[in-house]
């Protein structure tokens, strides 16, 4: 018998003939690389969407694949079906990392600025997790998105030579499904509130698009913005007069947010710690009064709320920070600089590494986490407890004598999540290196165990800043004086999983104060007595802190107009 006999009298692979379970396989394979294409193009960009209903809808993108697949010979077929395959699987890696953002950072991923974060992201689970799970998570993601791009575009072409087996059968199919789109777009058809139509990945494709046109172009709008300075032409002796001779303490409280006042699980024991330490304040002769900032971030990037407080620029990306920092608008610190009536110091127990931010901020001095003398276990992510960081500070530059008042900007990283575990307060006499935290550390919660529980978060994260407000005034107490003024605030709210879904963007700020002359500068302001702002207390955009501060304490604008 003939070679070409032989080889036409076997059975094809989709033929009846063919064994039942190849048959099988191919069936399965079909079924999934389809449930894949599918999932990925329904796939919402937040947790909150990811429900069964949305992936019971029809997707216009399938129909015109299929229209394009049929109507390609089968090179073009290839070569479309691996491109948009990969498009489909970027879109997926975008989708979950957008749904990342939004738990974490209460907003989507923005694919021109966010890249430069993730290594942030990972530093901070070998802080919290430790070292080996942040390699395995690291590997894992990657091996993830390799997979995701690899088997999207297997799966896509894969059915459009399916497609094109059945071609009949295929385009019959195909026009059936533009009919039935298009009458349930037109008709708006649902089910349980769920339209049938669907143009998910197209319309997602659209928005990635439009942000990447218009964060480009609001990283040219912002270089206008930053060079227009209502004081960047103040002389010096013109800024902050009032608070001439005043030790002038700059304080963040990491995620110290409203949610933490007003929350009715976490509020409870912050509100009886603010409290007891406003009346135990007023015993020392220092009073408070406090409002509310709006934050630029949320749930993290905790510069950015920083450099929008002291910089009266709204700072809600990274691009926007760059620019900032490379800029010469004046940031509220460095205004104090500027005078020559004051020392310039930053305690910044969070970095730990380069930090030419300083120049910006217009510090004379840094001490990072390597330059405070800590000898203790890091907690967590925080590097050393807030108390020992105030201890440090008081021991290497608060308490020094002096030719000039100082002016410090402290950062306080004990309220960090994962809030585990979290530091108790020591005698202040026994801070010493910080080798009494050791079995402080032991002793705490493990952050795996807090970390996977949305109410042991939110409970441990109430306690971490009771205990942050709590070294903070009792270091007040106990090395204040009557020239030390006091302004501390938080830099967002906490995550999503902590704070709610829907919760605000605003951190409560307070100053404090011995001399009344200082807190009747800002009585105007209609601020709350004490450490708890009320619940309609003021509330401004925190972009509008430096120029309010400033002006209150006497300074006289002189603009620079760029």
């Amino acid at each position: 018998m003939p070679e070409s006999t032989r080889i036409r009298q076997q059975p094809a692979p989709h033929s009846p003939h063919a064994p039942a379970w190849r048959l099988g396989v191919k069936w399965a394979l079909s079924t999934l690389a389809a449930t894949l294409v599918l999932a990925a193009l329904l796939l919402p960009d937040t947790g909150g969407a990811l429900q069964p209903d949305r992936f019971s809808r029809l997707p216009v993108e399938a129909i015109v694949g299929a229209a394009l697949v049929l109507a390609l010979p089968r090179r073009g077929r290839i070569v479309a079906g691996a491109a948009g395959g990969l498009v489909l699987g970027t879109l997926t890696v975008l989708n979950l990392l957008g749904m990342g953002f939004t738990e974490y950072l209460g907003r989507p991923f923005n694919p021109v600025l966010d890249w430069g974060l993730l290594p942030d992201a990972q530093a901070y689970v070998a802080d919290a997790m430790g070292k080996p799970v942040a390699i395995g998570a690291t590997l894992a993601a990657a091996a993830l998105i390799a997979a995701l791009l690899g088997v999207m575009a297997l799966a896509v072409v894969h059915l459009a030579h399916l497609l094109a087996r059945h071609r009949r059968a295929a385009t019959r199919g195909t026009l059936g499904a533009t009919v039935v789109w298009v009458l349930c777009s037109a008709l708006s058809l649902q089910i349980s509130g769920v339209p049938i139509a669907a143009d998910r990945a197209a319309s997602a494709l659209a928005i990635q698009t439009r942000g990447v046109r218009d964060t480009l172009r609001d990283e040219a709008d912002f270089r206008k913005i930053a060079k227009v300075d209502a004081f960047g032409n103040t002389p010096a002796d013109q800024l902050v007069p009032d608070l001439r001779g005043k030790d002038m303490v700059f304080t963040f409280i990491e995620s110290y947010g409203r949610s933490a006042i007003e929350d009715p699980i976490m509020a409870p024991g912050v509100d009886r710690t603010l409290a007891a330490r406003t009346k135990a304040l007023a015993k020392s002769g220092f009073h408070a009064k406090s409002g509310w900032l709006t934050s630029a971030t949320y749930g993290g990037s905790s510069w950015l709320g920083h450099s929008t407080t002291l910089s009266g620029l709204w700072i809600d990306n990274q691009q926007r920070y760059r620019t900032a920092m490379a800029s010469d608008h004046l940031s509220l610190t460095k205004a104090f600089q500027k005078t020559g009536a004051w020392d310039t110091v930053g305690i910044m127990p969070g970095v730990q590494k380069a930090w030419p931010e300083q120049r910006f901020y217009g510090l004379d001095s840094v001490r990072n986490a390597f330059q405070l003398g800590y000898k203790g276990p890091k907690f967590s992510w925080s590097t050393m407890p807030d108390q020992y960081a105030l201890e440090a500070f008081q021991r290497l530059e608060h308490g020094r004598k002096r030719t000039k008042p100082l002016m410090s900007e402290v950062i306080l990283t004990s309220s960090h999540q994962p809030w585990a575990p979290i530091p108790t307060m020591v005698d202040w006499d026994r801070v010493g290196d910080g080798s009494v935290f050791d079995a402080v550390e032991k002793s705490g919660k493990k952050a795996s165990d807090i970390i996977t529980s949305p109410s042991r978060s939110r409970a441990e994260y109430g306690r971490s800043i009771q205990y942050s407000v709590t070294a903070l005034t009792e270091w007040l107490q106990r090395y204040g004086t009557d020239d030390t003024v006091l302004v501390f605030l938080g830099d967002h709210q906490p995550i999503a999983r902590v704070s709610g879904e829907h919760a605000s963007r605003d951190v409560p700020i307070s100053i404090v104060a011995k001399d009344p002359k200082v807190l009747e500068k800002v009585a105007s302001w209609g601020w709350t007595d004490g450490l708890r702002p009320a619940h309609d207390a003021p509330v401004w955009k925190m972009s509008a802190f430096r120029d309010r501060f400033l002006t209150a304490y006497g300074s006289t604008p002189h603009p620079r107009k760029g």
